[in-house]
């Protein structure tokens, strides 16, 4: 039995939490933790259960920088998962893989899961497995699953035989192209593109015994009892994993009070849980950045900067390695700043009107016409006696 989980450096005191639940109930189990990180210093505590720890660097993807650079954190963590199954099985001659997000923990034996592996070849775990009555519960559960996916990929096991490797490289190829947090466009990580496989694929098996996977999002139809944290049964039947979802952000809790009130024992799960990642690290490891947030210099990549690049793929061929940007007027972030950032070209100054032309003044009039339209009738016989003169006079000159 081969199990793994995908994370970044900040989440290894959840990720320790996940191998040692597994490690206490299957010891026999190979532990692999595939880190889309830099490795940090930590105590030997933390890395104790882990059998193998698998960079994204040795997993069968093309272009890493590319790749890399196009995901934000949680995109990534989940976009080489697919690439994850197939290296283990590949390098590790693995027959039977289980994923689990580092935010489980395993409390009971996976044995039904593995009888179930003898018969069908991947084993999902829906959201829910009962219709909400209540309102609420249909718009926290029901419609929030149509958004985000009717399984839970927290958990996803296949058999490497040839139809579990069929679906699993199918699946790959899809989260190497578009494992967005896009729900607008149909997308929401892994998630979403699982909807198709029991319509796609033969030997996918829906688990909906309510032991598996237990979360906020289920408790409305599942009630806790026992005891915290190995000896808790669910419906009466005993846990076999619970997902700590929404944890960091406060939703966990949230959502735990508003469905599993009923179920005392869940809370002091999570008091447990807290304790659990304290002791290995939470207070430290859980504040360290992941390597692929900066450039090479040092600078912040915006979650802008991954979304233009993504979403052209002549930027994606001019620019292998986008992280790079020791040469900054060859870097993508000069070209991002140049022709996204920069600020737009200033609107063209409109030419000032034409001032109207002026009429153009009337021309003089006459003397003789103003003689003839205000003199008065005395002046206008003098004034045609001397006309009647002056051109005598001129004719006898001429």
């Amino acid at each position: 039995m081969h199990v793994f989980t995908s994370i970044t450096a900040n989440y290894l005191p959840k990720a320790a939490s996940l191998a040692h639940s597994v490690k206490r109930v299957h010891p026999e189990a190979v532990f692999h933790l595939v880190l889309s990180d830099d490795m940090p210093e930590c105590d030997p505590i933390v890395t104790a259960a882990f059998d193998t720890i698998i960079h994204a660097s040795q997993l069968p993807i093309p272009n890493l920088p590319r790749f890399l650079f196009r995901h934000r954190i949680v995109e990534l963590c989940t976009a080489v998962k697919g690439a994850a199954f197939q290296h283990i099985a590949d390098a590790h001659g693995a027959d039977r893989i289980y994923y689990f997000d580092p935010d489980i923990i395993v409390a009971g034996r996976l044995d039904d899961m593995e009888r179930a592996l003898d018969h069908d070849s991947v084993l999902l775990t829906p959201h829910s497995i009962e219709p909400e009555s209540d309102v609420a519960a249909m718009m926290d559960n029901e419609r929030v699953a149509l958004k985000h996916g009717a399984y839970n990929l927290g958990f996803l096991a296949a058999k490497m035989d040839a139809a579990g490797r069929r679906v699993i490289d199918w699946w790959s190829d899809r989260l190497q192209r578009w494992c967005y947090d896009d729900v607008a466009d149909g997308l929401f990580t892994d998630q979403r593109w699982m909807d198709l496989a029991p319509s796609m694929f033969d030997g996918v098996k829906i688990l909906r015994d309510p032991q598996y996977n237990v979360s906020t999002w289920n408790l409305s139809h599942r009630r806790a009892t026992g005891e915290s944290p190995y000896n808790i049964a669910i419906n009466g039947r005993p846990l076999v994993f619970y997902h700590f979802s929404g944890f960091d952000s406060g939703a966990q809790l949230m959502m735990l009070k508003r469905y599993g009130s009923h179920s005392p024992v869940l809370f002091e799960f999570r008091d447990w849980y807290i304790a659990e990642c304290e002791r290995l690290g939470q207070s430290t490891l859980s504040k360290i950045p992941c390597v692929y947030t900066r450039y090479k210099s040092g600078l912040k990549v915006e979650d802008a900067h991954r979304k233009v690049y993504r979403s052209r793929e002549d930027l994606i061929n001019y620019f292998p390695d986008p992280f790079d940007d020791s040469t900054p007027e060859a870097s993508y972030l000069h070209w991002y700043r140049t022709h996204i950032e920069a600020p737009a070209s200033p609107p063209a100054v409109e030419p000032e009107p034409e001032p109207e032309p002026e009429p153009e003044p009337e021309a003089v009039p006459s003397l003789r016409r103003i003689v003839k339209e205000h003199a008065p009738e005395p002046a206008l016989n003098a004034y045609r006696s001397a006309r009647s003169a002056w051109r005598k006079l001129a004719g006898r000159q001429g």
